[in-house]
Order: structure tokens, then sequence, then C-alpha cells
């Protein structure tokens, strides 16, 4: 790929997800919650009118530009079929990830999630917090950008801004209860807006923990690239890194700026029993 398809590229994808996040701004309030079946969770039931035209939204410009890569979709959608399944390149979408309670129930950000992995490992994210109309984008091994929609950003960097941190949904109370005495502010996020909470204006760390393995889902790592590359620590429960690849189970996942919040973060997990 030549420096100039190479920029097209960009600009593509940045004007796909840039598009579909203010698509799901657009029908936020006016769509309803139909469901899905095959699910037993009532937040992976959840599904709109608008995940599926968002879907749509990255899948066109997708097969525009990469008509040949593996697709890791949270929706059956049309555009689906037209992918193949050899590619040793996946692209990893979530189109309003948080529906149940994020989207449709006003807890916490929402986001729209583009990924992109190569043989397994993660290289490429970006992810659109529709509401606060950011846009953040981590290459692995070249950077991370944050802007707005109408613009293509500048170099983001992870820093520990006010006392904030977000929290998977279904995060135990216990674990709140001990964030909280440890002097974090605790509010709720979908899982693209955790993985790069120290990039969200006032908030310095993220956490999310799944009670069962294998843990953080493939959509929901995604957006680690960008954490990565903007500097942040990226780590598990007992302090290790956490796995940048997409099957490595992981049940709880740290991020945050420096070794001491980290070490608040996971001495509050262990103080609620939670490894």
């Amino acid at each position: 790929m030549t420096e100039t398809d190479r920029g097209d590229f960009d600009a593509r994808l940045r004007s796909a997800v840039a598009e579909a996040a203010t698509h799901a701004l657009r029908l936020e309030g006016t769509v309803a919650n139909v469901g899905k079946s095959g699910e037993t969770r009532i937040e992976k039931q959840a599904l709109t009118r608008a995940d599926l035209e968002v879907q749509e939204i990255l899948l066109r410009a997708l097969l525009a530009c990469r008509p040949h890569v593996r697709l890791e979709a949270e929706e059956d959608t049309p555009t689906c079929a037209l992918f193949g399944n050899d590619s040793d390149e996946v692209a990893i979408i979530d189109p309003i990830d948080g529906t149940y309670h994020s989207y449709l129930g006003g807890e916490g950000p929402y986001s729209v999630i583009l990924g992109f992995a190569v043989k397994g490992v993660y290289r490429r994210a970006l992810v659109a917090l529709p509401r606060e109309q950011l846009l953040f984008e981590g290459i692995a091994g070249v950077g991370a950008r944050v802007g707005t929609f109408d613009g293509e950003g500048r170099p983001a960097e992870a820093i520990a801004d006010g006392e904030r941190i977000l929290v998977s949904h279904g995060m135990p109370d216990a674990v709140c209860s001990a964030l909280e005495a440890s002097g974090f502010e605790v509010a709720f996020g979908s899982g693209g807006a955790v993985a790069v909470a120290p990039l969200v204006p006032g908030v310095r760390a993220g956490l999310r923990y799944a009670e069962a393995l294998p843990g953080v889902s493939v959509r929901g790592r995604a957006g680690l690239v960008i954490a990565r590359e903007s500097g942040a620590r990226v780590e598990q429960a007992s302090g290790a890194d956490f796995p940048n690849d997409m099957t490595t189970p992981a049940r709880t996942l740290v991020i945050a700026t420096s070794a001491e919040d980290s070490q608040r973060i996971r001495e509050a997990l262990r103080s609620a029993g939670v490894d």
C-alpha cells in the first residue's frame, strides 16, 4: 500500500466511523429495543434499528476498501455475507457497544467500535463516543490520536484527569465501594469507552470485569490498541499485561496512567475478593 493509498484508507475509516457515530446519535431516543434470540443475558439480547443501520454504514465503507477481510461483527446484517472467511486480517465491529445500559438506558457513554487484527493480534482500532463527539484512533507501533468527527485530530496521551474511573456495567457492588473508598469516583460506561478511559476528559482510569471465562470479549479488546499507543498501562488484576490477541482468556482489565493508580485499582479488586 502506497502512502497515497494509506492516506485514502485512513480517511475512509475515520469518515465511516464518524458517519456511523453521528447516525447513532441522531437515532438516539427514537428507537426501541426489539431484542434478539439466542442470548441469555439481557444486555446481549438488546437490539435496535440503530445497531443494524450503524453496522451497515461501517460494512459498506469496509467493503469499498478492505473487501478481503474476515468479519467479527456483533450483528448479522445483509452486507456481512459479502465478506469471505479465509483472510488473516479480521475486522472487529460493534456498531453500538452498550446498547442496553448506555444507549437505551443513558447510563454512561456508549461507543462505536471498528478494529483490525492480523493473525489474531490487534493492530488498529477506531472508537467513537457519539454523545461526547470524540473519535479515538490507534495503530500499533505508530501512535494514537483523538479528535472530533470533522477533523484528523491530534496525538493522544493518557493523563490522569479528574478522579473518575469508568467501569463496566455489572461491576460488583463490593468493587465499586472499594474503588470509592480509595478515592475514585465510579461511573459506568460501555466496553469501548472503558478501553479509552484515560483519554476521556475528566476520567483517569478504566476497569472491566467478566465473571466467566473467556472473559473480556473480542470486541471489547479492540480499543486497547488506542490505550496502549497513548501510553496507558493495560493490565490484568494480577498486574500482568493484558493480552493483545483475540483469544487469550482474561477476566479483568485495568487501564491506568500510572503505577500508583493501577495499584489502587488492584487493591480494590483484592479487597472485594475479585481476581
